[in-house]
């Protein structure tokens, strides 16, 4: 089998910017090798609003199907799904200030990036 390299990236939820908390709500994983693009995510509503009891988890949950859809190139991600796949991760990885932020950019090596998706979700989002 080929061993593949990687880069990922964790989607946090920040319900309070100021407060700097945050919950791990999804994995980004990008392998060039293979043109893998793709998101696994689950919104644990109790966790989020123990940070912060008036988060909207509906928008949380639509920040993260546009995330959805600009992995997929599909139109729920609007003019950044129709860009190149490396430009796309450029995008989904790209810092912000909003509800929705990703971490720092990891890496590693797989022989399967979708099972190594579902793991490094399991493991980093629960």
């Amino acid at each position: 089998m080929t061993t593949l390299a990687y880069q990922y990236v964790v989607l946090r939820c920040v319900p309070r910017v100021d407060r700097e908390e945050f919950v791990n709500v999804g994995v980004v994983l990008y392998c060039h090798a293979t043109d893998f693009l793709d998101v696994s995510w689950h919104v644990d509503a109790e966790r989020l609003r123990a940070l912060d009891p008036s988060v909207d988890v509906d928008q949380v949950c639509d920040a993260l199907a546009f995330v959805d859809g600009v992995c997929a190139g599909d139109e729920r991600g609007g003019a950044a799904a129709s860009a190149p796949i490396s430009q796309r991760f450029g995008f989904v990885k790209a810092p912000r200030s909003t509800v929705l932020q990703p971490g720092p950019v990891h890496g590693g090596t797989t022989t399967d990036p979708a099972r190594q998706l579902e793991h490094l979700r399991e493991k980093l989002v629960g």
